[in-house]
């Protein structure tokens, strides 16, 4: 992929986890407020999105990435998520691929999925999962990375505003 911008993108540690979690309950707040449907309401407080990614940081065998453009705050973030099962050593999900309204088009989110992606090679992860809001620009974006639609669950989850929307499923084999 070619991008824009410098993009500086890292695997976070548990010693970066409390200086960069401000940084990751802002990105998820803006992008609920923007209508982005990731599990959240609009009514999402910066102090539920904070709690919510102390814990989120924490889950075993969870791997975190964040993307930042030159030295301010981070400003992108992607989790990777192994299936746990013996079953299933070869598939890993995708959760909650986010970048901040402000510094979309830089090529943050296709950086982070990048790091992801090689991560996944590496653990022998050949088969990604995730899951989207039907016709959603997310959806267009994972489609132009290779992305292929498994199915659609008609009011799977509530947007934002609390409708309830349509989801996509999604798999990528590597």
């Amino acid at each position: 992929m070619i991008y824009g911008a410098a993009v500086r993108v890292e695997l976070l540690q548990p010693s970066t986890w409390p200086v960069v979690e401000p940084d990751l309950a802002a990105i998820l707040v803006d992008c609920v407020a923007g209508g982005a449907s990731v599990g959240f309401l609009s009514s999402l407080t910066v102090e539920q999105a904070r709690r919510w990614w102390h814990d989120a940081l924490r889950q075993p065998g969870t791997l975190t990435w964040a993307a930042w453009l030159h030295d301010g705050p981070a400003l992108g973030v992607v989790q990777f998520r192994p299936a746990a099962f013996p079953n299933a050593a070869h598939r890993a999900e995708v959760v909650k691929l986010l970048v901040h309204r402000g510094a979309r088009g830089r090529g943050l989110a296709g950086q982070l999925m990048d790091h992801l992606e090689a991560e996944a090679r590496r653990q022998g992860r050949w088969l990604l999962l995730l899951d989207t809001q039907t016709g959603s620009t997310a959806e267009r974006l994972y489609a132009r990375w290779g992305w292929q639609a498994v199915g659609i669950v008609d009011e799977h989850a509530a947007d934002p505003a609390g409708r309830r929307q349509p989801t996509t499923f999604m798999a990528k084999r590597l």
